[in-house]
């Protein structure tokens, strides 16, 4: 009969065994990523809801202890804003709610004293654009009709205006002929600097309230806005620079161009657009700034979306992974209320898409994603909430020829606003400017001295 094996030759086969699973394990991760069919909807809802789960488990806000509407470090605030943006998407896109109390729950927890996104706890880390990306997120949940919050609590589109109240009251022109400053408060560093995306989400804003309530003031204020910003040179040939300080006037602009300042201002124009009824000033706005964007694409594999900045060399920092997520997003949005955008916009969404769905191949999972999407299915090895957000963006605007175009309060919008939000109602901003009294003013005015005093009193409180 056979010889038994020996148990040395056991032991010699078994460094064999372990040689070899060592080779298959140190093998870069070549997964052929998250399946997903760019033109089968019930693929691309579940490639979604795979991505949304795998963003979600960054979040511990619903936990016991936690702080609803925050994300752990090395997230900041606004951060969390955008991403329940993504998740007002996901449901709209969708029909999934499951993440829909999360999202409520979070984004009322935040509202502050004065029900305008001024926390004081996060007085350390408030600028303009913070505050700002909630609030677009709350004008979101107006246009998407999502489910209001408690009669007791304050409204989707009341919170929107409330931002942009006290974002008008912060117009500054003493230096560089006016604008939004980055920071809020004077002691934190970016106060002495204007930079293009707080006042890119103010234009948007301005634009999605005007198109929202037909009220004219607001699209005054875009207006303003746009004409600021090319003024003083952050708009330059449709590409949108960085920024600049105060201190120099605004004349030392930082040229360094990201994806998200390109697609907030297309947004807002596209929104324009339809709210003065198709005019060719900004049609023509429209079309460069989205003409612009090409520099936002490798050329190989073609049209995939490319944070050129910093991606190429792999210097993206924890924000930087998410401002792709952002260009998808209004991207998509625009083809809603411009809709002759529509082919040229899907062309970049589904190769990019496409793409972004084989970088989703790491961690233990095989589902994580990077955000080298020109890579693949080569997984670049990083992870976090911004490469899920921006996978998760690009992949449900796929489906976005299969929603309502956003609505208004002429044409189903169910969100309840308050003009005077955000300002004890002592000041209106939508109201023309001879029509304010000086006794407003001067209410405005020692409105924003206490908010000012109140920060500085609570600026040693961060929540974490």
């Amino acid at each position: 009969m056979p010889v038994p094996p020996s148990s040395s030759h056991q032991r010699l086969r078994l460094p064999w065994l372990y040689f070899i699973t060592l080779i298959v394990f140190s093998i870069p991760q070549l997964c052929v990523g998250l399946q997903l069919d760019i033109d089968d909807p019930d693929s691309i809802k579940a490639a979604a809801g795979q991505v949304a789960y795998d963003m979600m488990k960054y979040y511990d806000g619903n936990l016991t202890g936690r702080i609803p509407g925050n994300l752990p470090d090395p997230y900041y605030w606004w951060q969390c804003g955008a991403m329940f943006g993504s998740l007002l998407d996901y449901y709209f896109y969708t029909g999934d709610g499951q993440y829909n109390e999360l999202v409520t729950q979070g984004m009322l927890h935040q509202v502050g004293p004065n029900n305008d996104y001024m926390t004081p706890n996060q007085t350390k880390t408030t600028g303009n654009d913070d505050q700002g990306f909630w609030a677009m997120s709350a004008l979101t949940a107006a246009e998407q009709r999502f489910p209001n919050p408690p009669e007791d609590q304050p409204q989707w589109l009341a919170l929107a205006q409330a931002v942009f109240n006290t974002q008008a009251l912060r117009w500054d022109t003493q230096f560089c002929g006016g604008g939004l400053r980055w920071q809020v408060f004077t002691f934190n560093t970016g106060y002495d600097y204007k930079n293009t995306i707080s006042n890119g989400v103010f234009f948007n804003i301005a634009a999605r309230l005007a198109k929202y309530t037909g009220n004219q003031t607001y699209a005054d204020w875009a207006e303003r806005v746009w004409d600021w910003s090319n003024d003083v040179g952050f708009i330059q040939d449709y590409h949108f620079f960085d920024g600049a300080h105060t201190t120099l006037n605004c004349n030392d602009t930082n040229r360094v161009q990201w994806t998200y300042n390109a697609g907030v201002y297309l947004l807002g124009a596209a929104n324009m657009y339809n709210f003065t009824g198709g005019s060719d000033k900004w049609r023509e706005r429209v079309d460069n700034i989205f003409n612009q964007t090409s520099m936002f694409y490798t050329p190989n594999p073609p049209n995939v979306m490319q944070e050129q900045a910093c991606e190429p060399y792999g210097t993206c920092n924890t924000d930087n992974f998410s401002f792709k997520a952002y260009l998808a997003r209004w991207m998509a949005a625009t083809t809603k209320v411009a809709p002759y955008m529509y082919d040229r916009v899907m062309e970049k969404i589904r190769a990019s898409a496409a793409a972004a769905a084989l970088q989703c191949s790491g961690g233990a999972s095989g589902t994580l994603c990077g955000i080298k999407w020109s890579d693949g299915a080569k997984y670049d090895g990083t992870t976090g909430v911004g490469q899920q957000m921006s996978a998760l963006e690009v992949m449900q605007s796929l489906l976005i020829s299969r929603v309502a175009a956003p609505v208004t309060q002429d044409t189903g919008g169910i969100s309840k606003g308050d003009p005077s939000a955000g300002s004890a109602g002592t000041f209106d901003p939508t109201l023309p400017q001879a029509s304010i009294e000086r006794k407003d003013r001067v209410g405005a005015g020692i409105l924003t001295t206490l908010v000012l005093v109140s920060g500085i009193g609570s600026a040693w409180w961060m929540i974490s």
